[in-house]
């Protein structure tokens, strides 16, 4: 297990799903511009940033080539890793074929499982989420078939970069068409529905974590597993626009910009 130290008057954040990209050029834009505002907030007092997956709607990289676009983004991340910012970044289902170039351009660690870490004196469990709890059967198959070596060589190797980004591009729109007509979540959360927390609970029965953080599902969540653990989902900055923070004693979820 990893140990994160927090220096004084440091904090850690946690944000997921922003999509850029995502439904299209002109909005993905005025979204990658409040994201980087809040990364400039932010840069003042974090020591480490955790970011939680599909920070785009689609991502892939070959040896010589990456997606154009997302500079304001990128640079902003380049700021903050200049400035001894700890960048985590967790490959969601969206952009799970991230290579090399963010390490080597932004010193990031890129994670895919979900991973533990004590962080000043809390425990956490830190992941995307994708494919973790009960049911999700489909997803689930397509998910081996998109993280095979085998298969991810072949787009690699076999097309030309501008047809394989078309087409991952394209799957993404249809993803997200079918997000848009789907009913929006409800306002109340039901949590004997909600496949994270049935996840959740299993891992506590196993072993304790004061905290879970995970993105993915498009919901701010907050549940309490039991009186000492808690269940956070980070929302999305498509229409939530949500993080966490913690300082060393608290963990809170919280909305940019500050209502």
């Amino acid at each position: 297990m990893e140990r994160i130290s927090l220096e004084p008057n440091k904090k850690v954040y946690f944000a997921s799903d922003f999509h850029l990209g995502a439904p299209d050029h002109a909005q993905s834009l005025v979204r990658e511009k409040k994201i980087c505002a809040w990364l400039d907030q932010i840069k003042n007092d974090a020591q480490t940033l955790f970011l939680v997956g599909d920070l785009f709607d689609f991502w892939f990289e070959h040896t010589r080539v990456a997606p154009k676009g997302y500079v304001r983004f990128l640079g902003k991340l380049a700021e903050l890793s200049d400035l001894g910012i700890d960048i985590i970044i967790y490959q969601g289902n969206h952009d799970m074929w991230m290579g090399e170039y963010f390490k080597e351009q932004l010193n990031a660690k890129i994670l895919r499982k979900p991973q533990e870490y004590y962080i000043g004196n809390h425990r956490f469990q830190i992941g995307h989420g994708d494919g973790l709890g009960p049911g999700d059967y489909n997803y689930k198959f397509l998910k081996v078939i998109f993280e095979s070596k085998i298969c991810r060589w072949m787009f690699k190797h076999l097309l030309h970069p501008d047809l394989s980004l078309f087409l991952g591009y394209s799957w993404a729109r249809l993803s997200w068409k079918q997000h848009d007509k789907e009913a929006p979540p409800p306002k109340s959360i039901n949590k004997e529905k909600e496949i994270l927390y049935h996840y959740c609970m299993e891992e506590e029965s196993r072993e304790h974590r004061d905290f879970y953080i995970f993105g993915h599902r498009h919901r701010v969540i907050d549940i309490e597993l039991n009186p000492n653990s808690r269940y956070v989902n980070l929302g999305d900055w498509i229409q939530f626009y949500t993080y966490a923070v913690y300082d060393g004693q608290k963990l809170e979820l919280r909305k940019y910009p500050e209502e």
